[in-house]
């Protein structure tokens, strides 16, 4: 079966991926990225005709995204799987990709072009190199960009590519992170700092905060196949996607940016209460299904959320716990909110990992869950089902041999004086706790917090 490429294309674009030139770049293009940002630039460019927003995307390790989209001309496909039969459409608006281990300079140099007024970022939250509120220091990847290599790192490629740009850029930041702009805007100002030189250029560049929403499990070799069915040739570079999708980006910008709102997006004055929703009841409740499914065997999400139990337990976390501790956006009703995200989390035709899912506990549990643990304590509540989900993931730190997580040889560290074999509830929480750059003294000396994490590691390791 022939590729798709220009030659080979099913259907031809609403907009010629020809006539697109690159005026953004991206940061981390992973599935996520090509199954989202790139899918609304690419509305936005069919709704108003305008071609000056053509992607570089920039892989940050791997050349595997680049050697799938190279033989295609940049075309891939997104395979849209929910209840009703799978949906697909070729995406035509990454122009090119550049591998950064490859040449870290030309990622500088993209990022400084003139014609590029826009750079997105999807790193995950470790590709910030952040130590608590600030930026690492002593991250030695850090320490060879600041000695003056071609910068690796996102910061450093950041502030590399601003120092030498007449014009400032506006950088949106679309991890799962609070106030994620204005947080970048800091790790890099900080970078900058490290240097002994704020370049005047800076002051003027914009970081909105954004909120991003769609799930996008991994590539299977049935999804190749289904793709190939649907389109008539094969495409190796194929993500897959359930149908919602959410982008709110703050209204703040620099220069020239797509019209985003014309390709699905919301822009708003205030991200905040959207941003909340979100990571405090999606993600929050996406992660303990992960830790929970994953104790009981569960390979997926959706098998997770059909055992009822732990469907019920999912509900309460966001009913009991998080939505008192919410302002809700305009226009979100929070209960039905809520309702969508099992729905969505039950498609059966989104087999997401549980496993990978629960990749990254460390970064992911302050922003996810322990906004909301203390809050609860602060009102003087007990955070029972929350803490739950938090006790589940120590349960699973101390359960996986393989853990994927960027502090896993600290995690290990901490447990590694424990028994082999059901150690005392206690001893794994306090050692746990005792992780400062996971939990801050404010809830590793509450005596509810521990006492709710304590029952509930015991139970765990009784009856999972």
């Amino acid at each position: 079966m022939s590729r798709l490429s220009f030659t080979n294309l099913p259907v031809a674009p609403e907009v010629d991926p020809h006539a697109l030139s690159v005026g953004m770049v991206h940061l981390g293009i992973g599935a996520f990225h090509r199954a989202h940002q790139a899918v609304v630039t690419e509305r936005a460019a069919v709704a108003t005709g305008d071609t000056r927003w053509g992607i570089t995307g920039v892989s940050q390790r791997s050349a595997t995204v680049r050697d799938q989209l190279a033989p295609q001309d940049g075309l891939y496909s997104v395979l849209e799987r929910g209840l009703a039969e799978p949906s697909i459409q070729v995406i035509g608006s990454i122009r090119d990709v550049l591998t950064a281990p490859d040449d870290p300079e030309a990622v500088v140099a993209r990022i400084a072009d003139p014609a590029v007024s826009v750079v997105t970022l999807t790193v995950t939250e470790k590709g910030y190199r952040a130590a608590g509120t600030g930026l690492d220091l002593n991250d030695p990847e850090i320490q060879a960009d600041l000695a003056g290599r071609p910068p690796r790192t996102v910061v450093g490629q950041l502030a590399a590519a601003i120092a030498r740009r007449p014009e400032p850029l506006t950088i949106v930041s679309c991890d799962n992170l609070v106030a994620n702009g204005p947080f970048l805007r800091k790790l890099v100002g900080e970078y900058f700092e490290a240097l002994g030189k704020v370049p005047e250029v800076f002051e003027a560049t914009r970081f909105p905060a954004s909120m991003v929403d769609r799930i996008v499990p991994a590539t299977t070799e049935a999804d190749r196949a289904e793709a190939a069915r649907l389109l008539g040739v094969r495409d190796e570079a194929v993500v897959v996607a359930e149908p919602f999708l959410q982008w709110v980006i703050e209204d703040d910008f620099a220069g020239a940016r797509p019209a985003w709102e014309r390709g699905g997006a919301v822009l708003t004055r205030d991200v905040a209460p959207w941003e909340q929703a979100k990571l405090r009841m999606l993600n929050a409740s996406h992660s303990m299904l992960a830790y929970l499914g994953a104790l009981r065997g569960y390979e997926t999400i959706a098998e997770a959320v059909r055992d009822e139990e732990l469907a019920r337990l999912a509900q309460q976390l966001m009913t009991d716990d998080v939505v008192p501790t919410l302002s809700p956006p305009d226009g979100l009703d929070l209960a039905a909110y809520g309702e969508t995200v099992l729905e969505r989390f039950a498609n059966p035709a989104l087999k997401h990992r549980t496993r990978q899912v629960a990749m990254d506990g460390s970064v992911k549990l302050p922003v996810r869950m322990l906004g909301t643990v203390r809050d609860r304590l602060t009102a003087g509540a007990e955070p029972r089902t929350i803490t739950l989900a938090v006790a589940a993931w120590m349960v699973y730190v101390r359960q996986t041999p393989d853990l994927d997580d960027p502090q896993a040889p600290r995690l290990k560290s901490a447990i590694a004086n424990l028994p082999t074999t059901s150690p005392p509830p206690a001893a794994l929480v306090d050692a746990l706790l005792a992780v400062d750059s996971v939990f801050t003294p404010d809830l590793r000396d509450s005596t509810v917090f521990r006492d709710l994490l304590v029952d509930h590691v015991a139970a765990l390791t009784t009856h999972p």
